[in-house]
């Protein structure tokens, strides 16, 4: 029998992104795999059924995911996949909540459709691009998002301008979604980082009203020869020109 095709890209991304979610959590809960092996068994298992996915669903489309070797060939295309089958292995492998599957969608370079869901939240989370829900009201001090094993400096810096209160937390696609939820109010990441760590979320954060733009404003760019894009920063759009201004105050030279 062949397969049913979800002609819709949005419910495609969503489809995509909670069965890899369950797959996920069904390869965590085998029991087989030590935390280290989980990690790396998830990853090459979310990533087969995504890519074969993708290549069924949509043929003639570009593909770029971080576990799969990449191709010049996505360079000519206009409408390219990108996807992380676990973003924050080491979150997934120690059995914690704060790791997310990224399905996203860039035509001509821009994030445009996007799913990403966090598997490990309790009864599972799914955002999507197409299904945007009213934000929740912002703290009275403001929440900064930043790395729970190694905060960047600059984000740091930013959160003292600001008097925010830092939140650690774990994968980026987790972090960006937390601006969403209401669990913060910005989400700024200096350091490093690749296409496949935001394009999903920069798609969903987007279609919920945030701002999302590299820290020199710029808008962020897809489905490039270099994937490198070690900046970003996503937060609630009245916090934006603060975060900038604060930026403009410290040595930025580190995520130029």
């Amino acid at each position: 029998m062949s397969e049913a095709i979800i002609h819709d890209d949005a419910a495609l991304a969503a489809h995509l992104a909670d069965v890899a979610g369950r797959i996920l959590i069904a390869v965590r809960e085998a029991g087989v795999f030590e935390a280290k092996q989980l990690g790396k068994a998830g990853d090459a298992t979310a990533n087969e059924f995504l890519c074969h996915a993708v290549g069924a669903q949509r043929p003639d489309d570009g593909l770029l995911s971080e576990e799969r070797k990449d191709s010049e060939a996505r360079l000519s295309q206009s409408r390219v996949w990108i996807v992380d089958p676990v973003d924050g292995t080491r979150e997934y492998g120690e059995a914690r909540a704060d790791w997310a599957v990224h399905v996203g969608l860039a035509i001509d370079g821009i994030a445009t459709i996007g799913a990403v869901a966090l598997p490990g939240m309790a009864a599972g989370i799914l955002l999507r691009s197409d299904q945007p829900r009213p934000l929740p009201p912002a703290a009275a001090r403001p929440r900064m998002v930043v790395s729970r094993t190694r905060p960047a400096a600059d984000a740091v810096a930013v959160a003292d301008a600001l008097g925010a209160e830092l939140v650690p937390m774990g994968s980026a696609g987790a972090k960006a979604m937390a601006i969403v939820l209401g669990q913060a109010e910005i989400y700024l990441h200096s350091g490093g980082q690749y296409e496949w760590d935001s394009c999903a979320p920069v798609a969903v954060a987007k279609a919920h009203g945030l701002h999302c733009s590299r820290l020199d404003g710029s808008a962020p760019l897809y489905n490039r020869a270099n994937t490198y894009m070690p900046d970003m920063l996503i937060c609630r759009p009245e916090y934006a020109d603060r975060v900038f201004d604060a930026l403009a105050t410290i040595d930025t030279a580190s995520v130029a």
